[in-house]
């Protein structure tokens, strides 16, 4: 089995534009976005990082260049161990890396909810489109723009919106950490401390 160290020297000798990533858990390297296809491909097939686990993006802010950075998150079943690999996309308005959906099937889904969070498009998807929410939602909840509360936007089916009659209500807070008030106890920034009416069919009584 390669060490961490080889694997290190050996994606460095192979591709001279790669650098290593900092990390706490496993081998990264950040690549250059036009060379995604060939590195992963390279740690596949070469190295025995045979899975795909995970695929993900980061916004930096709008303020940050570059904005938008991907995140492939790969596993070797032989050897027991992952890699991390990261590309900046070049563009902070229309963000977009090339797809690996012809080194792993799965990735069709995993770029799918990457472009629907986020926005980034991936070149060359057989099928990109949104994969959790609707055709013509106009925004990418994963940006930092994008409030924790939600933005109003219309309900896609009249018959939904005619039945729930809530066509344009925004996402509402359900409580936890990232709604608590500084200085508040833990208690009270948790879902039971909040006015959760909203879920119910009936008022709630005291």
């Amino acid at each position: 089995m390669t060490t961490d160290v080889d694997l290190t020297t050996a994606v460095s000798q192979q591709f001279p534009s790669a650098s290593p990533r900092a990390s706490l858990d496993c081998p990264a390297f950040n690549i250059l976005a036009a060379e995604v296809p060939a590195v992963l491909q390279y740690l596949r097939d070469v190295q025995g990082f045979d899975f795909l686990t995970d695929l993900t993006a980061i916004d930096w802010t709008a303020e940050t260049s570059p904005r938008f950075t991907v995140i492939w998150h790969l596993y070797s079943s032989g050897q027991h161990r992952y890699v991390r690999v990261a590309a900046d996309c070049t563009s902070a308005t229309e963000p977009v890396m090339p797809s690996v959906t012809g080194l792993w099937a799965g990735a069709d889904w995993h770029e799918r909810e990457c472009y629907d969070m986020f926005g980034v498009i991936f070149t060359n998807h057989p099928d990109l489109r949104r994969i959790l929410m609707w055709d013509g939602y106009p925004y990418f909840p994963l940006r930092k723009e994008f409030p924790l509360a939600g933005l109003p936007a219309a309900l896609p089916d009249a018959e939904i919106s005619a039945e729930t009659g809530a066509g344009v209500i925004a996402a509402p807070m359900m409580g936890g950490p990232f709604v608590a008030t500084p200085g508040q106890p833990m208690s009270a920034a948790e879902p039971r401390a909040k006015d959760e009416a909203w879920t119910e069919h009936s008022e709630k009584t005291v």
